[in-house]
């Protein structure tokens, strides 16, 4: 009998699971730290030891599936490959559209003339010439490209052929935004594409780790991918199109909550090194968000779970009060914890925190380390090169930092993935109080003693000791938790500005049980599900203050491995049939528009091309016989008694099961 392997590649941590999927059941688990500069290790040894636990050989692996936070975490943190956007057919005011020039950081832009309107016409002829020098002067700058055409879900004609120029010119990878979404609104179009670009290098990394470590222990089985839906596609067209695992690793934690659980209505938490993922459960579903998975501040076309994603995790940076009335701050970045960073590298850390332990008011920079993460460097600037040289291994941050322009260079670096930061975090903390011991725990207690030290606006110490900070900070753990779960209640309930309302002063005092001349209570009514492998260090108090049910399921610390693996292939696309002038029907087809002379024979050739071409997409995607529905949305308006046709979507959607390896 064939067993299904999961595996989780997060920020910190790398975990496997065996499921039995006869009898429903984990069967091994394991968990490994992620090792950045060389991700099939951490995904080798996560594997080895589920499989040891199991007692499963290699070979009787069916089906592996991989989840994981890494494309998340890098927009939540601001991270990702350079890349360069040819943006056709729209104007310079274009880019500060939908966070596009946030989105872009400074990266090249290849403004042409072009595109088409809404008909699918062509409004402006692409100039090929230019467009074919501009991007081999960008090409050795960048490590992929994005292409955006206004209308290109009406006519994609256009990034068609600036795509292939990018092929022949650049040799690198190329997104187009019309490969995306069906959808209307360039800008938001070209965010997505971006992003996209971005993170190529990243999963193809990731994918390509996790197909060495299965080849080198002999698994021939399918290798997919978790979507940010939470549907599975194959490894090769997540490749392709890596936005879609933006969300991956908490659309696998809310499967693998409702497979752990089987409770129909909940909360959804998970806690992990970088981020915390809320998401609701309603009758045993997490909902779609409509408007397009929301990550790290910007609103992409990607279908994904309606999740809030909060940069708060085990391993956020603290950031101390600043001013008379600041409040302790953790993330949204994360930080390597000086425990972690100590059990690897005990001898440069311990002497750089003994020796600041020397003075009674600490440098800015003291108790603080930087480290390479070993990618290669790309297009960087003369400063972030030198900078890069000299950080050649961990080293206290203040060693690597000589002047203020350093400081914006090593930002940069960090943004591009080339270089971590450590530093204290939740993690340290639960050391010092003894919640944890998995790594150095004497380096996080002076790292804390350290940051104790420092004085506050008003010339005091932070805190009188180590351990006094470790309770403030995992006591801000608990208050940054509790305002993402009400956040995302409150919108479930239809309010709206739920992030304000968190922060209201009745909310907060019903919360605390107000008992005056006023009572005041206010809680949860659905229960919590805790995942994540500190859940059940961090949450118990988290459920305490909300007043509610706090699950804390078996297996939680591997949620996402498991929801890796009980998921279904989906494919979906969507066209649209326009009415352009009397007489005309047009339908606006993946390979460009087609006219008929009435709105059925549109529909019926929409719905025809769309059948074939998801079908393939789903068996491309690793679908084992999918099952193909069909969903037409028309809009008429009634003239003189009459209907008269507007225009009408065609959503074709093709799912089932993911092959196996047989027997």
């Amino acid at each position: 009998m064939k067993r299904l392997l999961g595996v989780d590649t997060g920020g910190t941590y790398t975990d496997a699971v065996i499921v039995d999927p006869e009898q429903d059941r984990v069967v091994g688990s394991a968990k490994s730290l992620t090792t950045r500069a060389d991700l099939s290790l951490g995904i080798g040894r996560a594997i080895d030891a589920a499989l040891a636990e199991a007692r499963v050989a290699a070979t009787d692996i069916g089906l592996v599936s991989l989840s994981t936070t890494l494309a998340t975490n890098a927009l939540v943190e601001g991270q990702g490959s350079r890349v360069a956007l040819i943006f056709i057919g729209f104007d310079r005011a274009d880019l500060d559209r939908a966070g596009l020039a946030e989105a872009l950081g400074g990266d090249p832009v290849i403004h042409l003339a072009g595109g088409h309107g809404p008909s699918g016409a062509e409004v402006a002829p692409l100039d090929l010439a230019r467009l074919e020098a501009e991007v081999a002067a960008v090409a050795p700058e960048v490590m992929a490209f994005a292409i955006a055409a206004s209308f290109a879900t009406r006519n994609p004609a256009h990034e068609i052929a600036a795509r292939d120029i990018v092929r022949r010119v650049a040799r690198c990878p190329v997104t187009c935004s019309h490969e995306l979404s069906a959808r209307l609104g360039g800008p938001k179009r070209a965010l997505t594409a971006v992003l996209n670009a971005r993170l190529v290098g990243m999963i193809d990394r990731l994918v390509a780790a996790c197909e060495r470590h299965l080849a080198a222990i002999r698994i021939d089985a399918p290798l997919m991918v978790v979507r940010g839906d939470g549907a599975l596609i194959s490894a090769a067209v997540a490749r392709e199109r890596p936005i879609e695992t933006i969300l991956s690793g908490p659309a696998a934690s809310i499967v693998g909550a409702r497979w752990l659980t089987q409770v129909p209505d909940a909360l959804v938490a998970d806690i992990g090194g970088t981020t915390t993922d809320v998401a609701v459960l309603r009758d045993g579903l997490p909902e779609i968000d409509p408007e397009g998975a929301r990550v790290g501040g910007y609103r992409t076309m990607v279908e994904a779970v309606a999740m809030r994603t909060t940069g708060l995790g085990g391993d956020s940076e603290v950031h101390l009060p600043e001013g008379l009335e600041g409040v302790l701050r953790l993330g949204p970045r994360r930080l390597v914890p000086v425990a972690l960073l100590a059990a690897e590298h005990p001898a440069c850390v311990h002497a750089a925190l003994d020796r600041s332990l020397l003075s009674d008011a600490p440098a800015e920079l003291d108790g603080r380390f930087v480290l390479p993460t070993g990618l290669a460097p790309t297009g960087l600037a003369p400063r972030e090169a030198q900078l890069l040289d000299r950080i050649a291994g961990p080293m206290p941050l203040a060693a690597a930092i000589r002047t203020r322009l350093d400081l914006a260079a090593l930002e940069r670096l960090v943004a591009r993935g080339l270089v971590m930061l450590s530093g204290v975090t939740p993690s340290d903390a639960s050391h010092v109080l003894g919640r944890l011991d998995s790594w150095d725990g004497l380096a996080a207690g002076k790292a804390l003693a350290l940051m104790a030290r420092r004085r506050n606006a008003r010339g005091d110490r932070t805190a009188s000791d180590a351990r006094t900070l470790a309770e403030a900070i995992l006591d801000r753990l608990t208050d940054q938790t509790i305002d993402c779960l009400l956040e995302v209640a409150l919108a479930e309930d239809g309010f709206e500005d739920p992030a304000a309302l968190v922060r209201h002063p009745l909310l907060r005092a019903g919360l605390a049980r107000q008992q005056g001349t006023l009572a005041l209570s206010c809680g949860l009514r659905l229960p919590v599900v805790g995942l994540g492998a500190s859940a059940r260090s961090y949450y118990p108090s988290v459920g305490t203050r909300l007043g509610c049910e706090m699950i804390l399921p078996d297996h939680a610390g591997v949620a996402n491995a498991i929801g890796a693996v009980v998921g279904l292939v989906s494919q979906r696309l969507t066209a649209q049939v326009t009415s352009p002038g009397e007489g005309r029907y047009c339908a606006h087809l993946p390979d460009g528009p087609r006219t008929f002379p009435d709105p059925g024979s549109a529909l019926e050739a929409a719905e025809s091309v769309l059948r074939a071409e998801v079908t393939r997409r789903a068996l491309e995607a690793g679908a084992d016989e999918p099952r193909v529905t069909v969903v037409r949305d028309l809009r008429e308006a009634s003239v003189e008694g009459q209907s008269m046709f507007l225009e009408g979507t065609v959503t074709v959607t093709a799912a089932g099961r993911p092959r196996m390896a047989r027997s």
